[in-house]
């Protein structure tokens, strides 16, 4: 694992409290000032801990070891470069676990080269972040189905942090623990929870550097630069569920359809399934997404529950259609979308 050294900004902080003794160290951190900090953050709305945590995550520049683990025992890291210049935000994710991987981001721009098999993956994303859909249903509803408790402090790849859960108000979504960095607000660690407080799903910074001298330029090039690669483009064209022929015919709460795709891929192998509806659905943090495709029997062969980590999936047949539906909720959510999946009449 490589390692950075620490920016100036950390060094300048670390150093004005080392350089006092113990005792002025102590007092430093029991000025009222502090105390008036930390019963400021005691008080946030889960609308204001969530919209710091996610404007700093499209503001800050950083570059971390990300490390993500499940329940199961499996585990994945990657190193992240990230920049934003105020109005463009560009990301690099090199995968450090299972076959090499390299992840490209300009705004919903993205580019994946795969380089045992020297194919780059060209493709529109809408979301950028740890919660992709943050926010974007509208902060008025995320209080109805989540509280927000501070819940202490820790130090997490050596950045103090405020300890925040969340706690779902039904048992349609899962809650959440994250750990963000007191002065920027970014998330440093996350924990995904079911009902009963146990861990399904833990990502944090094994090693971060704040305010990185990442050069948006640099990505920029490094993500043009497709010599050697068999460049496929990933079509996301924009439609509407009623325009495919879907319907919802009764209403999950608290998640509302945040887009609809039909997907196709140019320059796949011969007797891959083209057209596949990807209808999108957010409660603010958690996304739940439905794919349906013409049915085929020697490709779709048992319906059934899976799930990896806090990632389930649904598929089922449906007449003429497969569905499967994917998300990071309870089972129970997923079969949900499905019993009111309708195809219109």
């Amino acid at each position: 694992m490589q390692v950075r050294p620490p920016p100036a900004l950390l060094l300048a902080t670390l150093s004005a409290a080392l350089l006092l003794p113990p005792a002025q160290a102590e007092t430093a951190h029991t000025q009222p000032a502090a105390a008036a900090s930390e019963a400021a953050a005691g008080e946030r709305t889960v609308s204001e801990w969530l919209m710091r945590m996610h404007e700093a995550s499209r503001k800050r520049a950083y570059v971390g070891t990300f490390v993500v683990s499940s329940g199961v025992g499996s585990m994945s890291s990657a190193r992240i470069w990230h920049v934003c210049d105020g109005t463009q935000q560009m990301e690099r994710v090199e995968s450090l676990t299972g076959a090499p991987r390299s992840t490209f981001r300009r705004n919903d721009q993205v580019i994946t080269f795969l380089p045992d098999s020297k194919v780059a993956v060209s493709e529109k994303r809408e979301s950028l972040g740890l919660f992709p859909n943050l926010l974007q249903t509208g902060d008025s509803a995320i209080p109805e189905f989540y509280s927000a408790k501070l819940v202490g402090s820790e130090r997490v790849a050596g950045f103090d942090a405020d300890m925040v859960v969340l706690r779902p108000k039904d048992g349609l979504r899962y809650g959440y623990r994250i750990w963000s960095e007191k002065k920027t607000g970014l998330v440093v660690k996350l924990q995904t929870l079911d009902a009963d407080g146990k861990v399904l799903e833990q990502a944090a910074f094994s090693e971060l550097q704040l305010d990185a001298p990442v050069k948006m330029e640099k990505l920029g090039q490094m993500m043009a630069n497709t010599v050697g690669y068999r460049v496929e483009t990933s079509a996301m064209v924009k439609t509407t569920a009623l325009s495919e022929g879907w319907v919802l015919k009764n209403v999950v709460p608290g998640f509302q359809p945040m887009s609809c795709f039909r997907r196709s891929l140019s320059g796949a192998p011969a007797g891959t399934p083209d057209g596949t509806v990807q209808w999108v659905f957010s409660d603010g943090l958690a996304s739940v997404s439905l794919f349906v495709e013409a049915f085929e029997p020697q490709r779709h062969l048992q319906e059934g529950a899976t799930a990896v980590g806090a990632t389930q999936s649904l598929t089922r047949r449906m007449g003429d259609w497969w569905l499967t539906a994917v998300g990071e909720v309870p089972l129970a959510t997923l079969k949900a979308f499905a019993q009111g999946l309708e195809r219109k009449k």
